[in-house]
C-alpha cells in the first residue's frame, strides 16, 4: 500500500471514529480513561487491548500499577506483554507478527525502531486520534514529541525518554583533587583522566557501553562536539574527516586506558571499577540503589548541541479496527497523563514527559530533594535531533555500535571501519529506504 493511499484511508477511518466518538459521551480525553468504555468504532464495545512492552527502565511493577488503575476507572482490561528484553527485540516481534500475528494495539516504539515500523505502515499516524479523543498533544515536552514527526504526521507519542548524561563517583573524584562536576568538554575530560586513574588504582576514569548497548547513541554526543556527524539528513557523514577525529578520539582513550567499554557498564561503574560512567538517566534510579558510594550527575561534556535524546515512546498498531485505535489512545494518555509521568519519571529516572509534570509541585518538591534528576530535565536546554543514519535508517543504531566495537575493543583502524560503514549505510539508504519516502 502506498503511503498516499494509507492516508487516504486512514483520514477515512478517523473521521468514522470522530462521528461514532461524538455519540459516546465522554469518551476518552488527556485526563483518559473517565469514561473509556470505548463504545466506539461500529458501535461494539473494547472491553480489553494489549500492550507490547519491554519494561524500560526495570518499570514493569509500576506499569502494572498504573494499569490496574486504568481498569478500575474504566472496566477495560489492558493485557501487559513482555514482548522483548529490549526494544529491539519488541520490534523484531511486532515486525513478525504482521504477517498475520495477533497484533497488540499499542507497542514500545524506541528512538530507532518506530521509522522503520512507520516505513512499513505498522503503525498509525495518530494526529487525528488526538483530536478525537481530545488529547492535548501540546502538553508533552516539544522536543520530545517532534521526535516522531515525518511528513506532518507524528507516529508515536513520548514515554519512556532519556538522554545521555554522566554519572561519577565523587569519592573518586574528590581522591584525584578534582572539582565537583563533571568534566565541561571533552578535551577537559582527556586532562582529567590521567589524575583520575593515577589515584584510583588505575582504574579507568570512565566506563561505556559497548556497541549492543547503545554505545552508537552516546558517542553520537561525543561527535557532534567535534563537529562530526553520522549524517546531515540522509548524507552520510561517516567518512567525513570531524567524524574520523571523534572516532580516533574515543580510540586513543581506550588505548590509554583512560575508557573502558563494557558488556554491563552499569554493573562495573556501581561496583567501584570506574570513576564515572555515561548512561541514560533511565538507569538513574537503579543506580542510585546499588552504589555503594556518594553519586553524582553531570551533563553530558558539551559544547551544546551535547547530546540528544532517546528512548521509547508508545505507538497504535495501523492494521487494527478503528475502535481499538480510539481505545489504545485512551490508555496511552492515561499511561502518560501528568500523575503518571511524575509516578513513572521517579521510579525510573526516564525524563517527565508532559509540561504540567515538570512544573507539577510533586516533581518540582522531587528534583529539589533529589538533584540528581534535576541534571536531565535541565540538559533539555542543550539537545539536537538525532542523525537520520542512527535512527532513520533500518538497523542503523546496530550497524553503528557494532562498528564502534570494532575500533574500541577489537582495535581496528578508524578510517578503514568508517569508510566500511559509510558504504554500508548509503548501500541501505538506496535499497530500503529511497524506494519507500
Amino acid at each position: 500500500m502506498s503511503r498516499s493511499t494509507r492516508r487516504s484511508l486512514t483520514l477515512i477511518s478517523v473521521a468514522l471514529s470522530a462521528t461514532l466518538l461524538a455519540s459516546c459521551a465522554g469518551t476518552g480525553n488527556a485526563e483518559a480513561g473517565d469514561d473509556a468504555d470505548s463504545e466506539t468504532g461500529g458501535g461494539e464495545a473494547v472491553e480489553s487491548i494489549t500492550f507490547w512492552s519491554n519494561h524500560p527502565g526495570g518499570s514493569k511493577e509500576i506499569e502494572e500499577a498504573i494499569i490496574a488503575d486504568y481498569e478500575e476507572e474504566t472496566g477495560i482490561t489492558v493485557e501487559l506483554v513482555t514482548a522483548g528484553a529490549n526494544y529491539e527485540e519488541v520490534a523484531n516481534r511486532f515486525d513478525a507478527a504482521q504477517a498475520g500475528g495477533e497484533l497488540p494495539d499499542v507497542v514500545v516504539a524506541s528512538d530507532v525502531t518506530w521509522f522503520p515500523m512507520m516505513l512499513n505502515n505498522a503503525i498509525t499516524p495518530v494526529d487525528e486520534l488526538w483530536e478525537s479523543q481530545e488529547v492535548d498533544s501540546e502538553n508533552y515536552v516539544d522536543s520530545l514529541r517532534e521526535d516522531y514527526l515525518h511528513e506532518d504526521e507524528h507516529f508515536a507519542m513520548p514515554y519512556a525518554r532519556s538522554t545521555p548524561i554522566v554519572y561519577y563517583n565523587k569519592d573518586m573524584w574528590s581522591a584525584a583533587g578534582l572539582p565537583d562536576r563533571g568534566p565541561e568538554t571533552w578535551e577537559e575530560f582527556a586532562e582529567w583522566a590521567p589524575q583520575l586513574t593515577e589515584a584510583n588504582d588505575g582504574l579507568p576514569a570512565l566506563v561505556l557501553p559497548n556497541g549492543s548497548d547503545y554505545l552508537d547513541w552516546h558517542f553520537q554526543g561525543m561527535l557532534w562536539t567535534f563537529g562530526g556527524s553520522y549524517s546531515s539528513e540522509w548524507d552520510v557523514n561517516l567518512t567525513a574527516p570531524e567524524t574520523i577525529a571523534a572516532g580516533e578520539f574515543l580510540q586513543e582513550q581506550v588505548e590509554a586506558g583512560n575508557i573502558a567499554v563494557a558488556t554491563d557498564a552499569n554493573s562495573d561503574f556501581a561496583a567501584g571499577q570506574a570513576a564515572a560512567l555515561l548512561q541514560s538517566t533511565g538507569s538513574l534510579g537503579g543506580l542510585t540503589e546499588t552504589a555503594t558510594f556518594d553519586l553524582a550527575t553531570a551533563f553530558f561534556p558539551g559544547p551544546s548541541p551535547r547530546t540528544t535524546t532517546g528512548g521509547a515512546g508508545v505507538a497504535i498498531s495501523n492494521d487494527i479496527p478503528d475502535e481499538r485505535k480510539a481505545a489504545a489512545m485512551d490508555f496511552i494518555a492515561y499511561l502518560t497523563n501528568a500523575e503518571n509521568t511524575a509516578t513513572f519519571s521517579q521510579g525510573t529516572g526516564y525524563m517527565p514527559v508532559r509540561k504540567d509534570a515538570v512544573e507539577s509541585e510533586e516533581v518540582q518538591a522531587y528534583l529539589e530533594e533529589n538533584p540528581n534528576f534535576r541534571t536531565a530535565v535541565e540538559q533539555l536546554a542543550e539537545i539536537a535531533p538525532q542523525d537520520y543514519a542512527r535512527v532513520f535508517v533500518p538497523g542503523g543504531g546496530a550497524r553503528i555500535g557494532a562498528a564502534l566495537d570494532r575500533i574500541t575493543t577489537g582495535g581496528e583502524d578508524v578510517t578503514t571501519v568508517f569508510t566500511e560503514l559509510q558504504e554500508e549505510t548509503e548501500e541501505v539508504i538506496e535499497r530500503d529506504v529511497n524506494p519507500q519516502l
